[in-house]
């Protein structure tokens, strides 16, 4: 039997971002290609052809028409990192903050992530599940079609399995696409910051023990590390990312989020996929990062949250020819923001991004930045059928319309997801 044929027709645009399959840099990341009277054809999992829609509807005679309302159709959004695995929300953090306790000093008095540390390890890996289930599906409920999760919230082996094993469980589970990290480099744990001596016991269990059980249960696609002024020096984030590359684990890093402390340097150095937060990197990193080909993905509700007045840079990277990916950040502590949309509204508003250039971040570069621009973030022959339909007019209304949820319809490798029922509470 053939598989399934699809033709997409009546949207009043095509946003096909359709171009190389890697991440764009300078004035192509205002390059989307947007069609009006076109049509999509899909056959199974994939996009067979992109084109006007009478030349399509006179060849794919026999595909099921899908009428998409005159909204406006484009690739499923790519959010290209979250952490959306974890126990209970911290809304008190939220109240230190306005009392004018700074993140780190909230970390010395044992929450932030050592608070979401504590709650994870205590829940039975089903709960996790269920509570991560609902978290995705909201992710998803906004038109995203692929999510990177990491883990990071166990800081032992044991618990840090279980939360890549939950992510694993949601993959098989879910109709979205799930690209796993493993961050159990995403702090120091309590029980390992008495002496130096013990820090680097924890270093030497990441690099011995944990890298090697995920990588040999294939776990993870990515390896990932908190390098900042008072988590880790890039020395330990360059010993622990070697160790992962040498499991085979591609590598990403949290760089010069709160200081700049050489991450985006690092990140260049290893090659890594993406270099994440950025608002304290240096004119020197941007410069390694632009050289190395590595995606900045940039994580603004972070920051807003946080109450912060500085962004990161985005004019000045892409300028410097540097690719950019915007991502929610999603997470309990800094950024439980689930909406990817909203992160566009704030590239515009704060990062000084055009739409289009909003957009190309949200899936072209964002395919980059988790290893699937030759899969996912285009609308385009061979990519997989991952779509997402707007209920807007113009692909500018997308980061326009503040909070909103405009998504109507998604399908992701040729499948319809009910965005309805993705949005639980």
């Amino acid at each position: 039997m053939s598989s399934p044929e699809m033709l997409f027709v009546n949207a009043r645009q095509v946003v096909t971002c359709a171009g190389e399959a890697r991440a764009r840099r300078g004035a192509a990341m205002a390059k989307l290609e947007v069609l009006t009277d076109a049509a999509v054809w899909t056959r199974g999992e994939g996009i067979l052809e992109v084109g006007p829609r009478r030349d399509l509807e006179a060849r794919a005679s026999g595909a099921e028409h899908v009428d998409c309302g005159g909204g406006v159709l484009m690739p499923a959004l790519i959010d290209s990192h979250t952490h959306a695995v974890f126990g209970a929300a911290r809304a008190r953090e939220h109240e230190m903050r306005a009392a004018g306790l700074d993140y780190m000093a909230i970390a010395r008095q044992g929450g932030g992530i050592h608070s979401s540390v504590r709650d994870v390890r205590a829940r039975e890996e089903s709960e996790l599940l269920a509570l991560a289930r609902q978290r995705v599906r909201r992710l998803a409920s906004h038109g995203v079609g692929t999510i990177e999760v990491k883990s990071g919230y166990g800081l032992t082996l044991e618990d840090e399995l279980k939360l890549l094993r939950v992510i694993r469980d949601l993959a098989e589970e879910l109709p979205v696409r799930l690209v796993p990290t493993f961050l159990g480099a995403h702090e120091i744990p309590l029980e390992y910051r008495e002496s130096e001596a013990r820090r680097g016991e924890y270093i030497g269990l990441l690099i011995h023990e944990m890298i090697p059980r995920v990588a040999r249960e294939k776990l993870a696609v990515f390896a990932d590390v908190f390098c900042e002024t008072g988590v880790y020096t890039p020395d330990e984030s360059r010993r622990i990312l070697s160790a992962a590359r040498a499991s085979g684990l591609k590598l990403k890093l949290h760089a010069d989020e709160l200081t700049s402390s050489g991450g985006a340097e690092l990140a260049a150095e290893l090659g890594a996929a993406s270099a994440d937060h950025l608002a304290a990197v240096s004119d020197a990193g941007i410069t390694a990062l632009a050289g190395a080909g590595t995606v900045a993905t940039l994580l603004p509700s972070t920051m807003l949250f946080l109450g912060k007045a500085r962004q990161a840079p985005a004019r000045r990277m892409i300028e410097h020819g540097l690719p950019v990916a915007l991502a929610t950040d999603f997470n309990p502590g800094t950024s439980p923001n689930a909406s990817l949309p909203f992160v566009l509204t704030l590239g515009v508003s704060q990062l000084h991004l055009s739409a289009a250039e909003a957009i190309v971040a949200a899936t072209v570069n964002a395919a980059a930045a988790v290893g699937l621009a030759h899969r996912v973030g285009q609308l385009a022959r061979g990519f997989s059928a991952d779509l997402a339909l707007f209920a807007i007019e113009d692909y500018r209304e997308l980061p326009y319309w503040l909070g909103m949820r405009l998504c109507r319809a998604l399908w992701t490798r040729g499948k319809a997801c009910d965005v309805h029922d993705l949005d639980v509470t």
